[in-house]
């Protein structure tokens, strides 16, 4: 089975109907103005295109107001000016914008962020979250043993990572911050509460940060995505629905994503932006970057979001930050020489193109400094859906899979995640999305352990405290004889697992 993910952008797999409970997010295995002698451009440009969104990337330590006066005569309006990365966020109706603007002096990249005009087009979530009716929730809770919060039985994952052994010993640090760079996060959920943090949540969508209260929160008509993700990382223990990996950190909810549900470069640079700023220790990134699944070095414009998106994320490290992201859904091998991509751009009209992943980069995934992560099952194998590649997987960690191909013992019943949704509720998931904040999780529990910790020691950590998986041989995940995916490396490193699976009760202990 190869899942393709829909027009979102999303790391939520969908596992066919047949197979498992329905997830959350069913993804199928988806003329140039002449410049002056000063690097300006000569003359107004002629807005008669449709409104676009840019990024334009400039030199270190060159004059702010000299390339606004730039962006301006070639009719563009800037949006916001991240002055200490050398990212300005433009807005411009002129066609010619972003090659109007490359050949100013002390630009080093510019292109625009999306195919379709201001705002995107809207697509439509294709399912919703499976939930458990409040006698089936009764029946599990009558199975909690004591110190388990009432649907804990349900959470296969915490046990898998050793996280319910870890909060015998800890449940991470209230100095601690998670912020879940998302679709938003319901902070009235009451596992999610207590434990957020509002002075370091903020809308990002237009790539100018946004703190009006409640702006970090989803409407009705948006992906329950990121109150999932908030809750597997950090839902407190309180003795109500379920536990976080790291239950006594806090979490804040960074929106990036449109109503429509794109992450768009300026709004991605501005939740890292503000992750670096505001105290936030460890971000989840658990989506790519709209439009292009994989964004090429070789294109123009998709370079610039590239630089853009890198450079803030590496000025959230140097900040401090621990950054993780997830691998993606679609069982990909992210080494081989091509791969063949059918889903960009995804707020257009998409249409298959080879790509070579060495050159054309899925963001911030494989982003330098990034923590990558992969999916394993119930069984602990890698999930039928998630990407994989010797060098490029980092960790490994529970987010799903089908039930009939990885079954949990007993009283879990679904092999897929179960955590908090918008307004109060509880549902099932899948997906890298889901391992990745397992994974924030564990390194939220390390940093309350070292609170010094640099960042590269945190992953250092992550690594070195890692449980060791093997390679499966072969990896025939449906059992139909015919190998799925080829995993290479040893035991202690290799391109499914990475340095192995999440250790929680390790990041307590050493």
């Amino acid at each position: 089975m190869t899942p393709r993910r829909t027009s979102l952008p999303l790391r939520t797999a969908a596992i066919p109907a047949a197979m498992a409970l329905t997830t959350a997010l069913a993804f199928l295995p988806t003329t140039a103005t002449a410049l002056g002698r000063d690097g300006h451009a000569a003359a107004a440009a002629t807005a008669d295109g449709p409104s676009l969104s840019y990024v334009v990337n400039t030199r270190p330590g060159q004059d702010p107001s000299r390339i606004r006066k730039a962006i301006a005569q070639a009719s563009g309006t800037v949006v916001v000016s991240y002055d200490r990365i050398g990212v300005i966020v433009v807005h411009s109706a002129n066609p010619d914008f972003a090659k109007t603007v490359r050949k100013v002096r002390g630009v080093t990249s510019a292109g625009n962020t999306r195919t379709a005009p201001l705002p995107a087009q809207s697509t439509d979530d294709i399912d919703t979250p499976k939930l458990l009716s409040e006698k089936q929730r009764q029946a599990v809770a009558a199975k909690a043993k004591a110190g388990q919060d009432p649907l804990e039985p349900l959470q296969w994952d915490l046990p898998a990572i050793k996280a319910d052994k870890a909060h015998e010993k800890s449940l991470g640090s209230r100095k601690v911050t998670v912020g879940v760079i998302d679709t938003g996060v319901d902070d009235t959920h009451p596992d999610l509460a207590p434990n957020f943090d509002r002075k370091a949540s903020v809308n990002c969508v237009t790539g100018k940060p946004d703190t009006a209260d409640g702006a970090w929160r989803p409407s009705a008509e948006e992906s329950p995505h990121g109150t999932h993700v908030a809750g597997e990382i950090a839902a407190a223990k309180n003795g109500i629905g379920v536990t976080g990996v790291a239950p006594g950190v806090k979490v804040s909810g960074i929106k990036v994503s449109t109503t429509a549900g794109f992450f768009y470069t300026e709004a991605v640079v501005c939740g890292f932006v503000w992750a670096a700023e505001h105290g936030v220790d460890v971000t989840n990134n658990s989506y790519y970057t709209d439009p292009w699944y994989f964004n090429c070095t070789t294109d123009p414009d998709q370079k610039a979001l590239v630089e853009a998106v890198r450079r803030a994320s590496s000025y959230a490290e140097r900040r401090g930050v621990v950054n993780v992201a997830a691998a993606g859904n679609e069982n990909y091998d992210l080494t081989s020489d091509t791969i063949t991509d059918p889903s960009s751009p995804n707020d257009t009209t998409p249409g298959d193109r080879e790509v070579d992943p060495s050159v054309c980069l899925d963001i911030p995934t494989q982003l330098p400094g990034v923590v990558t992560v992969a999916s394993t099952g119930a069984k602990g194998l890698k999930s039928s859906f998630s990407n994989y590649g010797l060098g490029i997987i980092d960790i490994a960690a529970p987010g799903g899979d089908s039930t009939v191909y990885q079954k949990p013992e007993p009283p879990a019943t679904s092999g897929l995640i179960y955590n908090t949704l918008p307004g109060g509720q509880y549902g099932y998931m899948a997906g890298t999305s889901m391992a990745s904040p397992h994974v924030a999780g564990v390194a939220a529990l390390i940093k309350s352990t070292h609170p010094h910790a640099s960042p590269w020691q945190v992953k250092a950590l992550l690594k070195a405290e890692a449980d060791d998986l093997a390679c499966p041989t072969p990896y025939d995940i449906d059992g139909d004889g015919t190998a799925d995916a080829v995993c290479e490396g040893g035991k202690r490193y290799n391109g499914f697992y990475g340095a192995g699976l999440a250790d929680a009760l390790d990041a307590v202990e050493k």
